[in-house]
């Protein structure tokens, strides 16, 4: 049984690929995931989104902004998957929801469930979407998205990527949802490395020297030195420093400024954006980490060249969906509909009649 998947909100392929990892067989019986179409506004994210996933069916990627996407000239899908953009539910800056300029933009999913009535779906956001305008912002889009197409049975969790051998503290609310007409209900899979977790040291092990992507960053004496002075595992906030490599910074302070990964521990959250001091460093060399280190740190396997500038490649892998969660999480997908029971946890965020949502410790 191969399912066909269609993106919204695509990136440049981490949903995709871990999609495409994920194969479960039942006797004789293969269940996988194959691309239908996909897509992203940015002209880069689109091209490494075809380089990577689809380099025989470039056409299935269109690279439109989602308002201007002709919904009914799509072809038809048996799964969906979008990470709507986050800008809006981030816990980073000020938390707007539905008053800010990309928190609607999550109805889009909902026509594409309305219209093609996929047998599952995966929506992905931040964990300060469950808190968007006082918690109303998540209630209105689980109870649209419950709605849509022939209703579907929903599961809720935040899960944390470190829990599932990604090398990094990244959390992420995941909603699986399953057409209601089929019976089944999604459990969410166990963590596979908790209290185990993988390192950045393990991640960014053995590169290869003409790995793609791999560029240094060119940085100023003073930025080098100021590394220099910050410990493993610390930032610029912990450190004490001479008076002429103090920032002289108002407000708030945020804990990833020259903030250096552990070795042993996995990386911080890489991001997809930001000034100076925000671009991840390395524990021993003092420099800022490459691309090709930040992949490894998401998960992609190097053989994924991402497409643009510099700066256009760092902005595409912190906005990523870590490959390795996204295989764990449509791998128990496929053996929800295979049969094929699995260890699994209690959702963190239960969801009652009363559409109130219960966050549950996990």
């Amino acid at each position: 049984m191969k399912f066909k998947l269609g993106e919204l909100f695509s990136g440049p392929g981490g949903i995709a690929y871990g999609a495409l990892l994920a194969e479960v067989m039942k006797g004789n019986k293969k269940f996988s995931i194959e691309h239908g179409w996909a897509s992203d506004y940015d002209q880069d994210t689109c091209l490494t989104y075809v380089k990577n996933i689809c380099p025989d069916q470039p056409e299935t990627v269109k690279c439109v902004d989602v308002r201007k996407l002709k919904i009914n000239t799509l072809t038809p899908i048996d799964a969906f998957a979008y990470g709507f953009p986050c800008n809006d539910f981030s816990i980073v800056g000020e938390k707007l929801g539905f008053d800010g300029e990309f928190g609607p933009l999550y109805t889009y999913g909902v026509k594409v469930l309305n219209k093609f009535k996929p047998k599952f779906f995966v929506a992905e956001n931040v964990g300060g979407i469950t808190s968007a305008n006082e918690g109303l912002a998540f209630k209105k889009i689980i109870k649209d998205l419950e709605r849509a197409g022939n209703g579907y049975v929903i599961t809720a969790h935040l899960y944390k990527a470190q829990e599932y051998g990604v090398p990094q503290t990244r959390h992420r609310v995941i909603l699986v949802g399953i057409d209601k007409t089929l019976g089944l209900k999604f459990k969410v899979p166990a963590p596979t490395t908790k209290n185990k977790y993988k390192t950045a040291k393990q991640a960014l092990r053995g590169i290869p020297k003409n790995a793609t992507n791999n560029e240094l960053t060119k940085m100023g004496a003073n930025v080098v030195e100021r590394l220099e002075y910050i410990k493993p595992g610390e930032n610029i906030w912990q450190t004490k420093l001479p008076k002429h490599l103090q920032l002289n910074v108002k407000g708030a302070k945020l804990s990833q400024i020259y903030r250096r990964l552990h070795p042993d521990k996995p990386s911080y959250t890489i991001t997809g954006s930001g000034g100076g001091g925000t671009h991840g460093y390395h524990w021993e060399e003092p420099r800022a980490l490459t691309n090709r280190e930040r992949a490894r740190i998401q998960t992609f396997p190097d053989h994924f060249e991402f497409v643009g500038s510099k700066e256009s490649v760092r902005k595409q892998i912190g906005m990523a969906v870590p490959v390795e969660l996204a295989k764990h999480i449509f791998e128990a997908i496929l053996k929800t509909f295979a049969g094929i029971d699995y260890p699994h946890i209690p959702a963190s965020i239960e969801l009652d009649s009363d559409r109130i949502i219960v966050k549950v410790e996990d």
